[in-house]
């Protein structure tokens, strides 16, 4: 696969010594991933980078090399930017839409030129320079080819970097957008050091006895549907309080919905800290839940995507949700 990467963006990239990156709230393993694997990439280049997320690093990714180099304050970033006059560029990964940059992305998007780099088959197309391929497995795929172009070889610690957005993004190579060029790029992050039994460790086998305890109250939720072709589980605030967990140690939860052998759509209700329902559907099959989740505003890709509501309990979100998820399945 030959990648299609605009000259807009590599020209632009050359040409600025002083660059931020900054991905979605609640970054997953292939927005972080990607995001310090860029950062990487680009300081071997000899560019002054600024690794900017809205909230801390989660304990589930402190095994990410650099990690200590995110930077949550927004003030810091600002006087970056207005200390590199015109010789700035602001680099958007994995997100599919301003709104998904947080309470900090209108303030990010005055940096011009903005760049948008995401493979979500919603994206909005936000942003003055935009590189959008649904069809790839995810950004991390994306960035490899990148680095690849900018002609800058991989260090071992961007490698581990992509290597985890990857394995993440499709599931443990398991969904439909993994490719014959995502096992290359895979082959050819291990021959830069990537350890993949490490990764995995450090991704699937860290569970605290709270989070064990929070999978126990969200496995007692599961409700089946239609012939139990859907499943769904619930987390609460008051789930997280009991366990001394945040919302963060629900990440993979969802796949034990779906790895139920009759099940072909996995829902997931997480009620969040402002009063909304982030909601995350996993899909085997011909199903496409970014449809689905675009009714509600969200999006995504065939088989993995979500949204976010307001003003509806979960029950009577359910309630609405279940009969387009079937609808979708009957198509």
């Amino acid at each position: 696969m030959m990648a299609t990467i605009p000259d807009s963006i590599v020209q632009a990239i050359r040409e600025t010594s002083n660059i931020v990156l900054a991905t979605h709230i609640n970054p997953d393993g292939d927005a972080l991933g990607s995001l310090l694997g860029l950062a990487s990439v680009l300081e071997a280049m000899g560019k002054e980078v600024v690794r900017y997320l809205e909230e801390p690093v989660s304990h589930l990714y402190d095994f990410l090399p650099e990690t200590q180099k995110v930077v949550n304050d927004l003030g810091s970033v600002q006087r970056f930017i207005e200390e590199s006059g015109d010789d700035i560029l602001a680099i958007s990964l994995d997100c599919g839409d301003m709104q998904r940059l947080g309470q900090s992305g209108p303030w990010l998007m005055k940096t011009r030129p903005f760049v948008v780099i995401d493979h979500h088959k919603g994206n909005n197309g936000f942003g003055d320079l935009t590189w959008i391929e649904p069809h790839r497995s995810s950004t991390g795929e994306m960035i490899y080819d990148l680095a690849c172009v900018l002609g800058q070889p991989l260090s071992r610690n961007a490698a581990v970097c992509l290597y985890t957005a990857i394995l993440t993004d499709t599931g443990s190579f398991h969904y439909e957008s993994t490719s014959a060029h995502t096992f290359e790029v895979a082959s050819r992050l291990l021959e830069c050091g990537v350890q993949p039994d490490k990764v995995a460790q450090s991704l699937y086998d860290n569970y605290t006895v709270g989070r064990l305890r929070l999978m126990q109250l969200v496995l007692a939720t599961l409700e089946t549907f239609y012939q139990d072709r859907i499943a769904l589980l619930r987390v609460t605030r008051s789930m997280l309080g009991r366990t001394g967990t945040g919302l963060e140690d629900t990440e993979n939860f969802i796949n034990l919905a779906r790895s139920i052998a009759t099940v072909e759509v996995a829902v997931f209700f997480k009620e969040t800290d402002n009063n909304m329902i982030s909601v995350s559907l996993r899909a085997k099959g011909h199903c496409d839940v970014a449809r689905v989740a675009a009714r509600f505003g969200g999006g995504g890709h065939r088989n993995a995507a979500g949204f976010r509501q307001s003003g509806l309990d979960m029950d009577r979100l359910r309630d609405r949700l279940l009969p387009l998820l079937m609808q979708e399945l009957e198509s």
